[in-house]
């Protein structure tokens, strides 16, 4: 190599001095890149956080009603006009089940907390409303006589989804989500690790089994709606599973998440040093018996930590459910695995259509509870295998 003095009397070469500028610039490059992902991802969140936080909090209106007989059957009639179009509908319609059950109140004056419709809900939030001027200076007035209090909206978490902005919650989609993963687990976890282990272990190395390593290797890397195509052609169309039920939902994820289990799986069983099994021979045990009692625990960080991705992968899919109909109207929790159910990323992908702005905070929500669910489920498989690790 060429040498060369520079300007303080020191020997240098031209083409290492070349090479460490090229790996200066390559490392601020490679921070340059972490630093805007990295800022991408604290202005999404921050940006749905933003939006969301709203959603857990709903305005109530505190007021006093005379009851009797036809106020019971009536509860349009209980309230002055101005006030009725500011109250909740659904908060309406469950006034006649409350007198039912608290018959005694007929007869007296009793003060109730009556949830306020989205619109006025919105209003007082600082948002842009549909009011009209009389009734944001009805709003206004009861907010400084100390009538009107911001509460947790439990209606978010304990009921289903509902035609009425206010009313409408976030409890049936996590119960279909819970029943669809767990027959995703159910299924794709067992196959998928057997099948790993049976071509790792047990597979003789010829050209049929190369052919379906490289095309699991392929069916990890498809897009998702195909997954969906195949559950409706083969679950729905074939065998007749009820369409739009946690057991079609679950089935189609569990074909999804197959190939990212056995590619996993069979990541973690090769990881295993060849020294363990041939100490297993060496003791008489059955190739059976060596898999089975020294391989698969010794792999079995690397099994768990990749069931669990994947699994989290698949709770926030949203093609191929919508292709098995789960995307339909579900106000009620679903009760078995073949009623028509909802999920969590479908009831978001619903909400975010409606045209009213209630449903744009509502949306906000349902993300930050559905990425709190995966990052939960990324950190469980984190310190499982930590755990397992440490362990063996």
């Amino acid at each position: 190599m060429e040498t060369k003095i520079n300007k303080n009397n020191n020997f240098y070469i031209p083409q290492i001095e070349k090479r460490n500028k090229q790996s200066k610039r390559f490392r601020l490059y490679a921070l340059s890149a972490v630093v805007l992902s990295l800022s991408f991802l604290a202005f999404f969140l921050i940006d749905i956080i933003k939006a969301g936080i709203p959603a857990f909090t709903q305005s109530s209106v505190k007021i006093e009603i005379s009851i009797d007989e036809e106020t019971a059957n009536n509860p349009y009639g209980i309230l002055e006009r101005d006030m009725s179009r500011l109250v909740s509908r659904a908060w309406l319609r469950s006034f006649p089940k409350e007198i039912e059950a608290h018959p005694e109140w007929i007869g007296t004056t009793q003060t109730f907390w009556a949830l306020l419709n989205a619109e006025a809900d919105q209003y007082l939030k600082g948002t842009q409303s549909k009011l009209k001027e009389n009734q944001k200076s009805k709003l206004d007035a009861l907010l400084q006589e100390g009538l009107i209090e911001r509460k947790f909206n439990a209606t978010f978490f304990f009921t289903g989804d509902s035609k009425i902005p206010e009313n409408a919650g976030f409890y049936a989609a996590i119960v279909g989500s819970v029943l669809t993963m767990l027959v995703t687990m159910s299924l794709a976890v067992p196959i998928g690790v057997m099948t790993a282990v049976y071509l790792e272990e047990f597979a003789p190395d010829n050209k049929l089994t190369q052919i379906i390593e490289i095309n699991i290797n392929n069916l990890a890397a498809i897009p998702s709606i195909l997954f969906g195509l195949l559950g409706l052609a083969i679950f729905i169309n074939f065998f007749g599973v009820p369409r739009s039920s946690p057991l079609a939902g679950g089935m189609t994820l569990a074909l999804m998440s197959l190939p990212i289990i056995i590619v996993s799986s069979k990541a973690a069983l090769k990881s295993v040093p060849a020294s363990i099994r041939q100490a297993g021979y060496a003791l008489g045990l059955t190739k059976w018996q060596v898999t089975k009692d020294h391989v698969l625990p010794l792999a079995f960080p690397g099994v768990l930590t990749g069931s669990i991705i994947a699994l989290a992968q698949a709770m926030g899919e949203t093609a191929p459910l919508i292709i098995v109909g789960m995307i339909a109207f579900v106000p009620d929790p679903v009760t078995s695995l073949t009623s028509a159910a909802t999920v969590m990323p479908a009831q978001i992908f619903t909400w975010s259509g409606m045209p009213e702005r209630a449903y744009i905070e509502k949306t906000a929500a349902g993300i930050m509870v559905l990425l709190t669910v995966l990052i939960s489920l990324n950190t469980i498989a984190v310190l499982l295998r930590k755990k397992f690790e440490v362990k063996w």
